[in-house]
């Protein structure tokens, strides 16, 4: 087709990750005339730079951190570590097909897809590198990118991709910020047998996660060679013959820190700069494309945005993203008769051992003036743990007593981002707690845990 034809769509979607390719799928099968277009290689954040990949990661490190809890009860490490290549490469093997079989699912359900750069031209008109297409809907799913940094050197720091993407992992590594992929990443590279820094601006890392949690997590990683720094910031990255040197500020005192690589991970903006949004009359701001409850624009009706890109009361996660996508899908074909839940969304950083959240924090719960009961357990000696070795566990639950629900859980420990889904449905459905302590789980598991941590 010639740059200059014109094509009419009921639904573009825009961003090929999980929120786009869920409404793309949803709209095509319910007889839409669909398109997806994206200028990356499709199956977006999650599945090719993010959540999935990292995992495979952590497996290696999980690994060595497991040989080195039980050293001298029963396991000799015998020289153990991780060849960061050869775990490239069992990466690769999962994300390097993604794109491909995406894209054959979308074009098998009937959808167009798109490669190249979209731009609004008008209400219901857009361009994708130079061709011409009018649509009845479009959804903005186009995640988002690593926060602009504003310091002297800035275009020397990798972001997360890259570092996904290293073919060697250096000795030294710096990380700013004291986020998800900072802790992420540091916790894979001291097992790989790296150095990490993590550079944090304010004086508490990981703000999201209970305080008293994130402080065990913290002592933790100091434990395995992770250089915490706290009310530091970062005036400066210059070149050396090898590495970087970084000048950092503590208390108005400055040093300097030689590393070998500086990664991004102080948070992440919605996608939108190359979008032309004003063109379409679309709002926005900082946190993404302004939209009501039903995810339609607010200026806009022919717009919706989901995931990242959307200004929602929604986590930035992946599983938020997939709902926000076919919510979105639902309201475009039977008219705006759902709006998403956010309740009883769980979110973890998976550092060794993982950090899990579900619902209130402790302050969160007083302000709402809900005087909450807090079950806190120290689960370090508990038989699960103490089999494998992990000193560094705890559990706090916070419980309405009016109504003997759970209103907020914050989990460390190793295997309880899975124990987090089962209060999660909890809260979801509205189960009590003495309901939950009735169960009868499988022993010896994680899982049998859960009544003792409700006591």
């Amino acid at each position: 087709m010639s740059d200059t034809s014109t094509d009419t769509y009921d639904l573009i979607v825009i961003g090929a990750g999980m929120a786009g390719v869920s409404a793309a799928n949803k709209c095509a099968a319910a007889g839409w005339r669909v398109a997806i277009v994206d200028a990356l290689p499709y199956g977006g954040t999650c599945a090719l730079r993010g959540c999935d990949p990292k995992k495979i990661l952590r497996r290696g490190a999980e690994i060595i951190d497991s040989a080195r809890l039980l050293a001298g009860k029963g396991i000799d490490q015998g020289g153990l570590s991780i060849d960061w290549a050869d775990l490239m490469a069992h990466k690769r093997g999962f994300t390097d097909p993604v794109p491909q079989r995406m894209e054959d699912g979308l074009t098998g359900n009937g959808v167009t897809t798109l490669h190249g750069t979209a731009a609004f031209t008008a209400h219901n008109r857009l361009t994708v590198d130079g061709r011409t297409l009018t649509f009845r809907h479009a959804l903005i799913a186009t995640g988002a990118r690593p926060r602009p940094l504003d310091l002297p050197g800035s275009e020397h720091v990798i972001d997360s991709t890259d570092f996904l993407n290293l073919t060697d992992l250096p000795d030294r590594v710096l990380f700013i910020g004291g986020g998800y992929i900072s802790f992420e990443f540091a916790h894979i590279a001291a097992r790989a047998g790296s150095h990490p820094i993590i550079v944090d601006r304010g004086p508490r890392p990981l703000k999201g996660f209970d305080p008293d949690l994130v402080e065990r997590l913290v002592d933790r990683g100091t434990d395995v060679g992770i250089d915490m720094r706290r009310n530091t910031a970062i005036s400066a990255i210059e070149p050396l013959d090898r590495g970087y040197r970084v000048t950092l500020t503590t208390d108005g005192d400055t040093t300097t820190v030689d590393t070998d690589l500086v990664v991004h991970g102080a948070g992440r903006v919605p996608h939108l700069a190359d979008l032309n949004l004003d063109a379409a009359e679309i709002a926005h701001g900082e946190r993404g494309v302004s939209v009501a409850g039903h995810l339609q624009s607010t200026t806009n009706p022919a717009v919706y945005a989901a995931g990242d890109a959307a200004d929602t009361a929604g986590a930035p996660l992946t599983p938020v993203a997939v709902f926000e996508g076919k919510v979105a899908a639902s309201n475009m074909l039977k008219g705006h008769t759902t709006t998403p839940d956010y309740d009883g969304v769980p979110t973890t950083v998976f550092t060794i051992p993982e950090l899990t959240r579900l619902g209130l924090l402790e302050d969160d719960a007083r302000d709402r003036d809900i005087d909450v009961e807090v079950h806190h357990h120290d689960t370090s000696g508990w038989f699960s743990n103490y089999r494998i070795g992990e000193t560094t566990a705890a559990a706090k639950i916070l419980v309405d007593p009016a109504t003997d629900t759970i209103v907020g859980a914050h989990l460390l420990g190793p295997e309880y981002a899975e124990l987090i889904n089962i209060l999660a449905l909890a809260m979801t459905t509205g189960l009590t707690t003495r309901q939950l302590k009735s169960m009868t789980a499988a022993y010896p598991t994680v899982g049998s845990d859960l009544g003792s941590m409700l006591t």
